[in-house]
């Protein structure tokens, strides 16, 4: 009865794929990191039991709110601390392997500061300060070797990552075709693709030309979005509603597909090999349903 009340008032709130693009780790609100075989799951011979994970472990004491995975480690999030795990350890417990590199991390919170770490050292070499409220998200420019950061106080920062000096804040909330008051100003997601930007939450998820620092499309997706990419020509959306948003750069919502959560609270594209490309989407429920065609679910991957 408990296994299955857990189950009932599971969340996804995180995924990650494996450098080699054969696994995906997924966080849960019980603290739980489950590893799932994709390799398996995607083959003709899957049953039931492919769809599990081979690996499941409790990484926090709170929700896991975020992961990220480098060349050698996955990265956790929970409430006040980041926790590293070797993918070589990890991928040994299923006997395949898997490769490796490193770098610096880029770690936002409740501090209201941008904290980037030395992932050899384990040591935090700088802060970044101007944000008044909690971090929702971030996400780096690499060309400009730019960091953007969005957060509760409905700012989306721009820092120059080799000064760590601010470049840009653009207050969205502030804008009357983006704002939405009755679901207040925070920032939620937020991606880049050359020089334009996506951000949304309480402001209606809208596309900024980086250059002109102004939007050029806004779209008319209810509820406050969690989580949005660039994938080709297309922009793909999650948040609140059992559907994963197929949108258009002009504005135009083209379809809405639907998945098993009733919210969403995570999207991950998995384009490392064309062997394992799939889009994975968590969210109010233990599982997270996997698309092989982005325009409609496979199958479900449980906990």
């Amino acid at each position: 009865m408990f296994i299955s009340l857990q189950l009932l008032h599971m969340s996804v709130f995180s995924q990650s794929f494996s450098p080699c693009g054969r696994f995906l780790a997924a966080g849960n609100n019980y603290g739980e990191i489950a590893v799932f075989s994709l390799s398996a799951a995607l083959s003709p011979d899957a049953s039931q039991a492919s769809q599990k994970p081979i690996l499941n472990f409790t990484a926090h004491d709170g929700p896991v709110f975020s992961l990220l995975s480098t060349d050698t480690h996955l990265l956790s999030a929970g409430n006040g601390e980041i926790s590293a795990w070797s993918w070589a350890e990890l991928i040994k417990k299923v006997r395949v392997s898997c490769s490796v590199n490193d770098n610096s991390l880029i770690v936002g919170g409740g501090d209201n500061n941008i904290h980037i770490m030395d992932m050899e050292t384990g040591i935090f070499k700088s802060v970044l300060k101007g944000h008044t409220d909690y971090i929702h998200c971030l996400c780096f420019k690499e060309r400009e070797e730019e960091i953007l950061s969005g957060g509760e106080d409905g700012a989306v920062r721009i820092w120059d990552s080799r000064t760590n000096r601010p470049v840009h804040c653009i207050e969205v909330f502030k804008y009357e075709e983006c704002a939405r008051p009755q679901f207040g100003k925070w920032i939620s997601c937020l991606a880049t693709d050359s020089d334009w930007m996506l951000c949304g939450g309480g402001p209606s998820l809208s596309l900024w030309h980086l250059r002109s620092m102004s939007p050029t499309s806004v779209f008319p997706l209810p509820g406050c979005q969690r989580e949005a990419v660039f994938y080709q020509d297309l922009i793909m959306s999650v948040g609140e509603g059992p559907h994963v948003s197929h949108c258009l750069h002009g504005g135009t919502v083209k379809a809405q597909i639907p998945c098993t959560p009733s919210s969403l609270n995570t999207l991950a594209l998995n384009l490392k090999n064309t062997e394992h490309r799939v889009m994975t989407v968590g969210g109010s429920s233990h599982q997270i349903d996997v698309f092989t065609n982005f325009s409609y679910r496979a199958f479900s991957l449980s906990f």
